[in-house]
């Protein structure tokens, strides 16, 4: 993903796992939340720490982190971009990255991972060829896997991107009978003329 921002928002950032954190309070805080965040960030194993202080500098890391779709797509020209999100613990993020990682890599698809993950949610944007019904069949296999992880570590097979068409099983996974039953039941209360999203998930 760093990669990818470097290209498309004309970058010269560290191509490595990355996070991107900001501070704000008075500058007594600000400087006690500089110190500990780079002790913190040390001791577990991060080789570089750099700051943009000016307004023009963090406006530009952070345009780059919100075109991460543009930057994206632009590694695979002609290809569209098939998103999918899981949410999972904290404390369980670091080993659901690591392995969608080794996923991503094991199946051959183009892609990359990006999040706001400090609630536990992060995103795969993979790049298919929509004429390619073997790349197509590889990237549901692999958004259906990811899915699968993240309720294998009591988290969510979403987490703002809806459960749509593709989600619908692992939907039945994570909540089981009992609970589509429940939600049937309610959409049924809400919407008795069926006209939100009919024959969809519900």
């Amino acid at each position: 993903m760093m990669d990818a921002c470097n290209r498309h928002s004309k970058l010269d950032c560290r191509v490595a796992p990355t996070l991107f954190l900001e501070f704000h309070g008075s500058e007594q805080a600000l400087g006690e939340q500089v110190q500990r965040t780079e002790e913190i960030t040390q001791s577990n194993g991060a080789f570089h720490f750099s700051w943009a202080k000016e307004a023009e500098e963090r406006s530009q890391l952070w345009a780059a982190r919100h075109n991460a779709w543009y930057a994206a797509l632009a590694l695979r020209p002609g290809c569209k971009g098939y998103a999918t999100d899981v949410c999972v613990p904290i404390s369980r993020l670091p080993e659901i990255l690591v392995q969608a990682k080794e996923d991503l890599k094991a199946s051959g698809l183009t892609g990359t991972i990006v999040g706001h993950v400090g609630d536990g949610n992060f995103h795969c944007i993979l790049l298919v060829d929509p004429e390619d019904t073997e790349e197509l069949r590889r990237v549901e296999a692999f958004a259906q896997q990811l899915g699968r992880r993240a309720l294998a570590l009591h988290g969510t097979c979403t987490g703002e991107h809806g459960i749509g068409l593709g989600k619908r099983q692992l939907l039945q996974e994570e909540v089981g009978a009992v609970g589509i039953e429940t939600m049937r039941q309610l959409k049924a209360t809400l919407d008795p003329r069926g006209l939100m999203n009919p024959g969809k998930v519900l």
